[in-house]
């Protein structure tokens, strides 16, 4: 089996750092986040606090070329995406292992088609409560990755993964059907995500009882019914699961649609509702809860654009 001992990240997000950071403490790995010469000068000056405690890294040039490393973790935006892997390119070799980390059901796709399909493990990240602000990362719930394979392709990427990150203590579960997780994550994130984005709030407004709770729970429920026509049902049970995770998260704590609501950066509603549409267009199906979320978030955006 392969093993892996030098790992390159993309993305200095919640997500990238919460994960990062985790390998990074296994003393046997080398871990490097990929950047660009200028964020590379402006981050080694200066550390980044993770629940408080000074963490410096290593950084690794961008656009690199031959530089293979044993795993290459994508945790970028997905509207980052394709830049991502132009950058992070000459890092994939032919025993690369490539993990992706970004919300949604299309990013293992993307990769499989510019990487190749045997290289790319299907990953969830779910659970944690992570918010990014500045130079600062705070999360009291790690979460975990959930990782697969969707079909019966050679598992030596997935049992290396596996490995590593049992040796450094990342929280983990291998899912015997990664797609039905995938798309049950992507329920999650369709409904809380958006919605409080859209009520302007944080977890707290959707653990309440009201119409806030409401909106994300139909939203959740317009993903349930495209799922069917998908071949990856999803279910009213996978929902209660979903929505009992999300009511323990601290309540103060955000999704990262709201952290990119606050700084009024571009959204990634287009994975969302913007997915959801698209499909159910393709089905024939009527989505009107997403639908409207979609618009009321593209408008919102519109208007930052205006300033």
């Amino acid at each position: 089996m392969k093993r892996i001992e030098n790992v390159a990240v993309i993305g200095m997000g919640a997500l990238g750092l919460l994960f990062g950071d985790l390998l990074d403490r296994d003393a046997a790995l080398s871990v490097g986040f990929i950047v660009d010469e200028a964020r590379s000068r402006r981050y080694a000056g200066e550390p980044i606090l993770i629940n408080g405690e000074r963490r410096r890294f290593r950084y690794l040039p961008a656009g690199a070329t031959d530089a293979p490393a044993d795993l290459v973790l994508f945790a970028v935006k997905a509207t980052a995406l394709e830049g991502a892997m132009e950058d992070a390119a000459g890092y994939v070799g032919p025993d690369t292992v490539v993990l992706s980390l970004l919300n949604g059901i299309t990013s293992e796709g993307l990769l499989e088609r510019r990487f190749g399909r045997d290289r790319v493990v299907y990953c969830v990240a779910q659970g944690m409560d992570a918010t990014r602000q500045e130079r600062t990362l705070s999360y009291s719930r790690p979460g975990q990755l959930c990782v697969g394979l969707p079909d019966d392709r050679p598992r030596d990427g997935l049992d290396a993964l596996t490995a590593v990150l049992r040796r450094a203590k990342v929280p983990h579960t291998v899912e015997a059907d990664i797609l039905h997780r995938m798309w049950s994550k992507f329920m999650l994130n369709v409904g809380v995500n958006q919605v409080v984005m859209v009520r302007e709030g944080n977890y707290g407004t959707v653990q309440a009882p009201g119409e806030a709770r409401e909106q994300m729970i139909a939203a959740m429920r317009e993903v349930i019914a495209l799922s069917a026509f998908e071949g990856v049902p999803v279910t009213e049970a996978d929902l209660k699961d979903y929505v009992d995770l999300i009511d323990t998260l601290t309540p103060d704590g955000m999704p990262s649609m709201r952290q990119d609501g606050l700084a009024h950066r571009r959204s990634e509603v287009e994975l969302f509702s913007g997915t959801v549409c698209r499909l159910a267009e393709k089905h024939g199906l009527d989505v009107p809860v997403n639908r409207r979320l979609y618009e009321t978030i593209r408008a919102m955006e519109a208007a930052w654009e205006k300033g």
